[in-house]
């Protein structure tokens, strides 16, 4: 008869490059008492000595992620150990398991990240080394964190990536970046490749592998800063573009933190999600824009700034907006005279989500104002002017003006239906 399954907690075992050998005691007791081992396939369940381990070996199914709550609940009663490379709860298996099961059932047992043992290997302190993950998630991801002067560790999808890498490096302008491809870490087939991104003259070597990257911007390259007002010219558009200064006062009446999602309407070029999603990674956010050439054009502005996971809708607002999860802010800047488009943005939002909108015609403005007066908030107009040759001279050349409302909805501007 089966024990109730709250008596067995799954016990989740980080393991390195050096396998069996380089396991405390505790993680080996704990492989040793197993009924059943979950690994990710034969090279990683490999590194289990048979006369050792003699739990049932059963290899992770392809996607993982959705395979979790159904292979935990087929082995419900028995003493399950899961293998995870290194530190399981770093990009690891570790945070689906924790999500599925509660921390409660899980008993983790990290090992020596590759991170770990990378900063170990280059001298590089590990709290000023940014981490991306290239497993599962698109190359593009790498661009937003490139800075001239910045250390970065990639974590590899396979041999390839160290070649894809250095490609990416060279199209984004930073082809005098230093690589060091560590492979095998801890273990002792541990080897080391180094070189630069235009000039990488490496084949494809183990898939176990960390690329480090020091990064080195090429004189003339484009430079794009951490702040939200990237210069326009980083953006493919049509003229349907959130111009800097504007784009730049917009984000910081949005005001994004970490984890929060952002629906900008009328997404035209897609600057103000992407670069939303620039200030961190946590950042969500999801275009609306009718048009589908400019939908198109959007989805390929957040590749090239580093922001692939950008979902576009292309759809008319506000009926493009059912379904989409619960905003934390929206931005409109297109479409405002839509009937029921700004209700039902403000609808949408939680308690302490903000909206901003943005307009330069009299009959959005007139809008706004109506809408300022019914929820408070601020309604500023900005305004900007370039510097432009008069003749021999210089003067002012000014941009339409644009009127801005921005609030941030609460139970004192919201009265009850």
């Amino acid at each position: 008869m089966s024990r109730p399954d709250h008596e067995h907690p799954v016990t989740v075992v980080g393991i390195g490059a050096d396998g069996w050998a380089g396991l405390p005691d505790t993680s080996r007791a704990a492989l040793r008492a197993a009924d059943v081992v979950i690994g990710g396939g034969e090279r990683q369940l490999g590194l289990l000595p048979p006369g050792e381990v003699t739990a049932e070996r059963v290899p992770w199914p392809s996607p993982l992620r959705p395979a979790v709550p159904g292979l935990l609940a087929a082995h419900a009663g028995r003493n399950v150990a899961v293998l995870a490379s290194g530190d399981p709860m770093f990009y690891g298996i570790g945070r689906a398991l924790a999500e599925t099961l509660g921390p409660a059932r899980l008993r983790v047992l990290p090992h020596p990240s590759s991170v770990a043992y990378a900063c170990a290997r280059l001298g590089w302190p590990l709290e000023d080394t940014e981490t991306i993950t290239l497993v599962g998630r698109p190359l593009d991801t790498l661009t937003a964190a490139l800075h001239h002067g910045r250390r970065l560790l990639v974590l590899s999808s396979g041999a390839g990536t160290p070649a894809e890498v250095a490609a990416l490096l060279r199209a984004r302008g930073f082809g005098p970046s230093r690589l060091h491809v560590l492979e095998q870490l801890g273990s002792d087939r541990e080897a080391a490749l180094h070189g630069t991104a235009d000039d990488w003259p490496h084949p494809p070597g183990d898939p176990l592998n960390v690329v480090a990257v020091e990064c080195a911007r090429a004189p003339g390259a484009p430079r794009l800063g951490a702040v939200p007002g990237l210069p326009d010219t980083a953006y493919e558009n049509d003229g349907q573009l959130t111009k800097r200064h504007v784009r730049a006062a917009t984000l910081a009446a949005l005001a994004p933190a970490p984890g929060e999602l952002l629906w900008d309407i009328g997404g035209g070029s897609g600057s103000i999600g992407i670069e939303w999603m620039r200030v961190h990674r946590g950042c969500r956010a999801i275009a609306v824009e009718r048009d589908p050439v400019r939908a198109e054009r959007i989805a390929r502005n957040a590749a090239a700034l580093g922001v692939p996971g950008l979902r576009v809708v292309t759809a008319a607002a506000p009926a493009g907006l059912a379904g989409l999860p619960v905003p934390d802010a929206v931005f409109i800047g297109g479409g405002l005279t839509a009937p029921g488009l700004l209700d039902a943005c403000w609808d949408a939002l939680p308690e302490g989500g903000r909206l901003v909108a943005n307009t330069v015609t009299l009959e959005s403005e007139a809008l706004l104002a109506e809408r300022y007066r019914r929820h408070g908030g601020e309604l500023v107009r900005l305004a900007v002017a370039h510097a432009v040759p008069v003749g021999g001279f210089t003067g002012w050349r000014q941009a339409m003006p644009v009127t801005q409302w921005s609030a941030t909805k609460t139970s004192a501007n919201t009265p009850a239906s």
